[in-house]
């Protein structure tokens, strides 16, 4: 078979990543602050970008920027309760000539700016074999000379990350973890709880007796004395773990003024001790640490942003906007443009800066039409976390929003991610609202697995010595209950509760009872 070489004609499609879509990837993950030090180093870079100036009514950021990203009349409702923008979205912030300038722009600069997002419809598989190249110029991709030697330096770890790698052990339900979030982000350097736990219960929607409780919880965690509120407190709470606090001592720690006037005939004598018992009482007492968390890396305090704001509405709905502190105000100077291509001067470099001004601000434009279409969502899909608390939290996952607003689970997961959402019950991140779903019996509404844990611990916690419940009578109860699990999965759950198995639990309720009594 003689070898030759032929020439073959054929026509295949592949969808590419290019760097203008690529940028609007990235802008879609960025948080606030890094989406403003991005823009200003674009507009450093381009001449046709710039920030509008303060009193500034320029016809391109002006128009209709109040009727499309909040701020709505006072009469303002919608049918539905739920004011997602979606329709008032659909304009362009900084283009007035509408689909008439799109068209002159792709003549002029033979560029398309349509079908650029493909996660807007179903999900297309990605056949770009210069995408790994792309990625590894990309700043801190950690190839070539683009690295900080900083970034490989260890840094000290601060109170609240050290408290946050031991919550998950102590406080399995989320509602609980919610409340315990509330307090670590009250906490003062020292590590003593500025916050008034009555207040605190109201705006998250729970009980007097579950905030003392997760705060009982709290009082626990290394280090000793952390969540005290008062000095008195935290001294107790270190006695305490230090199976010292007597009622001698109690009385010490509860009388501290006379301490720090020198009183100690008034001391020994509300004590009862001698002045030998009273000076080692005092010993053991200059052993504490007052401040807690002075041994941890002072962090500094950054207020957060929220990216949505979320208030109740006039008909008993929720009203859903865009925070106007965060939107991006950046102008194309389209006047500059023209008064210089005119005199035929660096023609190709202006239309080069031209096309990519214009990508970002519909980079931009995008990024906020799909953060609101997301936070719309899951408004609607939290609607009884707003009004009745954390317990009532639904099951909800990144498909199920996807679905619901026809775009790529990729594209929520990418907006959910250092967004934060301002509601009635406080600030969450929005990846907070998405919770494991479990299945119910006979095809009823699923239920969270934070649920289905309490629901767990509360059976375990009614069980009698002559009565232990197993894993296989826990499954009974759970679908008697409407829910459908297996026994694998109840063992797994007990287990990260910190629950023993039946035998061992039977074992140690007869030794209490023994040792209790009749």
């Amino acid at each position: 078979m003689a070898l030759s070489a032929n020439l073959f004609l054929r026509q295949t499609q592949s969808l590419v990543i290019t760097p203008q879509l690529m940028q609007s990837i990235r802008l879609l993950q960025m948080t606030h602050a890094e989406l403003n030090q991005f823009i200003a180093l674009e507009v450093e870079k381009n001449p046709l970008l710039e920030f509008p100036n303060d009193g500034e009514t320029n016809d391109e950021w002006t128009a209709g920027k109040d009727e499309q990203y909040g701020h709505p009349p006072d009469d303002a409702g919608s049918d539905d309760g739920y004011d997602n923008r979606a329709e008032a979205l659909s304009s362009d912030w900084y283009d007035n000539g509408g689909s008439a300038s799109t068209s002159r722009l792709n003549d002029e600069l033979d560029a398309n700016y349509t079908n650029v997002f493909p996660d807007d419809g179903a999900p297309q598989r990605l056949d770009a074999p210069e995408l790994v190249s792309q990625w590894k110029t990309m700043p801190g991709s950690g190839e070539g000379a683009d690295y900080d030697l900083d970034d490989f330096v260890a840094g000290q770890v601060s109170l609240r990350d050290h408290l946050a790698q031991q919550i998950p052990f102590v406080l399995p339900d989320m509602a609980d973890r919610l409340i315990a979030q509330n307090f670590v982000d009250q906490l003062d350097d020292c590590g003593y709880l500025q916050a008034d736990i009555v207040e605190a219960g109201e705006r998250l929607g729970t009980s007097l007796a579950q905030a003392e409780r997760v705060l009982a919880t709290l009082q626990s965690l290394d280090p000793p004395g952390v969540f005290a509120r008062s000095l008195a407190e935290c001294l107790a709470i270190q006695l305490r773990q230090k199976d010292r606090y007597d009622p001698a001592m109690q009385a010490l720690v509860e009388n501290l003024e006379l301490l720090a006037r020198r009183d100690f005939a008034t001391l020994k004598r509300l004590c009862g001790v001698d002045e030998e018992d009273l000076l080692d009482m005092l010993g053991e007492i200059r052993q504490l640490n007052p401040k807690p968390g002075s041994g941890f890396e002072a962090g500094v305090s950054e207020a957060i942003t929220p990216d949505v704001v979320v208030r109740s509405a006039s008909d008993g709905g929720w009203l859903v906007e865009l925070n106007p502190d965060t939107l991006p105000r950046v102008l194309v100077n389209q006047s500059y443009f023209s008064r210089v291509t005119k005199n035929g001067e660096d023609h190709a470099f202006l239309s080069d800066c031209l096309q990519s001004a214009n990508w970002l601000t519909r980079s931009l434009d995008q990024r906020a039409k799909t953060i609101m279409k997301v936070a719309s969502e899951i408004v609607r899909q939290q609607d009884a976390f707003l009004l009745h608390g954390v317990d009532h939290l639904r099951p909800l996952n990144l498909k199920t929003v996807a679905e619901a607003i026809k775009m790529h689970e990729s594209t929520v997961s990418r907006v959910t991610s250092n967004k934060y959402m301002l509601t009635p019950r406080g600030l969450f991140e929005l990846k907070y609202f998405f919770t494991v779903s479990i299945s119910a019996v006979a095809g009823g509404d699923s239920h969270s697995a934070e649920a289905v844990r309490h629901k767990i611990r509360a059976l375990i916690l009614q069980e009698s010595p002559e009565a232990v419940l197993s894993d296989d009578d826990i499954v009974d109860m759970l679908k008697k209950g409407g829910v459908d699990l297996a026994r694998r999965t109840v063992a797994k759950y007990r287990e990260a509760m910190n629950i023993a198995s039946s035998v061992q639990r039977r074992r140690e309720k007869r030794a209490l009872a023994k040792v209790a009594g009749p």
